[in-house]
Order: structure tokens, then C-alpha cells, then sequence
């Protein structure tokens, strides 16, 4: 064959019959770096040289390390994952990938790893009886993880993104509606955790920002709070941890019913301070055990089903208050971003995506002014 120009790559057939083609990376360390294909065909290196080179010449990296899939997730879980997410997020991400990803695609070289991997394994997944959730999280995480290969030029595109992923049936949300909600506040008065109650269906707290909440986030002077942690619970323990989210930590008024809660549930704390003597220990949470410890989340839902019970309401989640609390608001006309910003969320289209129910209402009673500013009936 025709000897190929300066930086054309080489290709060339093996004393055992196979067919190569290398390619200089240049100068990395002072040694020239070169990087070999190998094929059962002239052709097939051929074509696996060219498009080494098209790379080359657009600037994309070659990667050069026989790196498994395995090695690289645990590399981005040591250095990515863990010191920038919440620890409950971290141990999600963990395992996933030891219980899911590893078995299936770990020994896999990286730059090898194909659309065809990623979608049988997912399809998989399914058949084994994984909820479409769950698979859905399985491949977000890929998702993530490659997104860091391809920034540190390991990888040319993300295989994650590329897969058909399982659809997920929304199912329809329950709440409370404004009539339920005030039997729920009037089935708990006098709870010792009232003000919680109260505090999750006037503000939108989620579960882990309520209990994390302590004395010094409240003013009730300024009527206002803030969200600065949420109490999770992982590894075993209790912890303190950072929002969900940037915009999770916020400032947020206080509605007057509230702050009387309030006020009433710090006197009883500290009556209950005061019987228990050294039995108490102090934690300064707004919120907590009878004793004074952080609050068991799971306890939380164990009450709240209990008390739903009690009231003869119907069964909903204790994040479904939230979810009441979101839309009661905008069922009385408070714009999307202000919700936004109340219930801590990151983006404008999460909170019109996860509330669209209410929406066509809203645009119905939007349209119905201008019966009213031009006469209509």
C-alpha cells in the first residue's frame, strides 16, 4: 500500500495476522505518546484510524488508558461525588452502582462503553422487576458520572444520553383541599408538635428542612425565618446537612397564625425543659423528640398517618402537605416564580411541571377578567 504522509497515522498488518493502526498524540512528559487500533481487517483499522484523526483535528482528546468503567466510578465517587452532594445523595449514588452498575458494566473499558451497553443493560433492569423509577436512577447516575469523563476528555460523548430511557407514569397527585387541610389543623390543636403542622401547610417546608430547623433560623419579633439545613438520616445517624438545593436556602414571612403556634410550642418546649430537668437534652431544635433529641423522620410519618386516622381524612403522604401547601397558593393566584422561591426550588419550570394540575384553572379565572374589563357575560 502507499506510505501515508507526516501525522496521516500508520497502518500496518501483525505477524499474527491481525491488522493495526497507530496514531502520534505528541510530546506528553517528554516521551512521544502513540495510540494503536487493532482490527481482524484493513478496513476495520482503517476506519477506526480516520476517525481518531477527524478527532485529532477538532481538538478532541484520544484516550490513551485501558480504564474500566468500575475504576472510573470510583474515582468519580471519591473525588466528584462525595465532598459536593448531600451525604444522603452520596450513599444513593453508591449504591446504585455497587448493587446495579458494576455488576453489569463494571470490567467494560470506558471508551468502549456503548448506547447498545447502556440499553440492554437498562432494558434489563426492567425485566427483572426494578420499578421504572428506579431504573431511571440508575441511569441519571450514569449519566452524571460520564458527564465528568467527557469534561476530563476520557470519554468523546455521553453513552447515558443516548438510550431510550423508561417511561415513568405520573401518577396523580393527592392533597388536600383547603376544606380538609383546616380539619387537619383542627383535629391537631393543642398537639405538641402543632406548630409543625401548621408550619408545613402555610410555608411548604419539606420533612428534613422542618426538623432541621433551630431557634436561632426563627424571628418571631420579624415574623420570618430561614432554611439554612435539613436533618437526614444516613449511615445510621442523624445529621445536619445542606439544602436540597441553592436556592433551598432561603428567608421566608411568617403568617401570623403561625407565629402564634410558635410562640405557644417554645413555652411549651421549655415547660417540658423544665419537668425533665437533667433528662433533657438540649439540641436548640425547633422541633424535636420529647426528650429534646433531633426528631427520627420516620417517627414524624409514623404520628401523621396516626393522626389522619384520628380525623377520618383521607390517607396522604406527610410530603403531600407540601404539595397542598403549593397548591392552595397558586389556586389563590400567587405567581409561579414567588412559589418558586417559597418552596425552594431550583427551577421556574420544576415548579410548573410538578404543579400543571392547577394551571388550566388558573388560565380559565386569568381569561375570565376580561369578561369583566370589556362587558362581557
Amino acid at each position: 500500500m502507499a506510505k501515508r504522509g507526516q501525522n496521516e497515522g500508520s497502518i500496518y498488518k501483525r505477524a499474527d495476522g491481525r491488522w493495526a493502526a497507530a496514531i502520534n498524540l505528541g510530546y506528553q512528559d517528554g516521551k512521544l505518546k502513540r495510540k494503536t487500533f487493532y482490527g481482524t481487517t484493513q478496513a476495520e483499522v482503517k476506519g477506526k484510524l480516520v476517525a481518531a484523526l477527524h478527532d485529532q483535528q477538532k481538538g478532541l482528546p484520544i484516550p490513551t488508558e485501558r480504564q474500566t468503567l468500575a475504576q472510573f466510578l470510583d474515582q468519580w465517587l471519591a473525588d466528584v461525588a462525595q465532598p459536593s452532594v448531600r451525604p444522603k445523595t452520596y450513599r444513593t449514588y453508591h449504591d446504585l452502582i455497587e448493587h446495579h452498575i458494576r455488576p453489569a458494566l463494571g470490567k467494560k473499558q470506558l471508551v468502549k462503553l456503548s448506547p447498545q451497553d447502556v440499553q440492554s443493560f437498562l432494558n434489563k433492569k426492567l425485566q427483572s422487576g426494578l420499578s421504572a423509577k428506579t431504573v431511571k436512577h440508575i441511569n441519571d447516575t450514569l449519566r452524571a458520572a460520564l458527564n465528568v469523563a467527557m469534561k476530563w476528555g476520557l470519554v468523546h460523548r455521553n453513552v447515558a444520553t443516548l438510550i431510550n430511557p423508561p417511561r415513568i407514569q405520573k401518577q396523580e397527585m393527592k392533597i388536600f383541599t383547603p376544606e380538609q387541610a383546616k380539619a387537619f389543623l383542627e383535629s391537631v390543636k393543642g398537639h405538641r408538635l402543632e406548630a409543625l403542622f401548621i408550619m408545613a401547610l402555610t410555608l411548604g417546608l419539606r420533612r428534613g428542612e422542618l426538623l432541621g430547623l433551630r431557634w436561632s433560623d426563627v424571628d418571631l419579633d420579624a415574623a420570618t425565618l430561614r432554611v439554612n439545613f435539613a436533618l437526614q438520616r444516613c449511615d445510621g445517624e442523624l445529621q445536619l446537612v445542606e439544602p436540597k438545593t441553592e436556592k433551598s436556602r432561603r428567608a421566608l414571612p411568617l403568617p401570623a397564625l403561625l407565629v402564634v403556634a410558635l410562640r405557644a410550642h417554645r413555652t411549651r418546649q421549655l415547660e417540658d425543659r423544665l419537668a425533665l430537668g437533667s433528662n433533657w437534652q438540649e439540641t436548640r431544635f425547633v422541633f424535636t423528640s420529647t426528650i429534646g433529641t433531633p426528631m427520627e423522620p420516620r417517627n414524624l410519618n409514623r404520628m401523621f398517618d396516626a393522626l389522619l386516622i384520628n380525623a377520618k381524612l383521607p390517607k396522604i403522604r406527610f410530603h403531600d402537605l407540601r404539595h397542598s401547601c403549593a397548591t392552595m397558593l397558586l389556586s389563590q393566584g400567587v405567581p409561579q416564580r414567588t412559589l418558586m422561591e417559597i418552596l425552594g426550588h431550583s427551577q421556574i419550570s420544576l415548579t410548573m411541571n410538578t404543579y400543571s394540575h392547577v394551571l388550566p384553572e388558573m388560565t380559565r379565572a386569568a381569561i375570565g377578567v376580561m369578561d369583566s374589563v370589556l362587558g362581557g357575560k
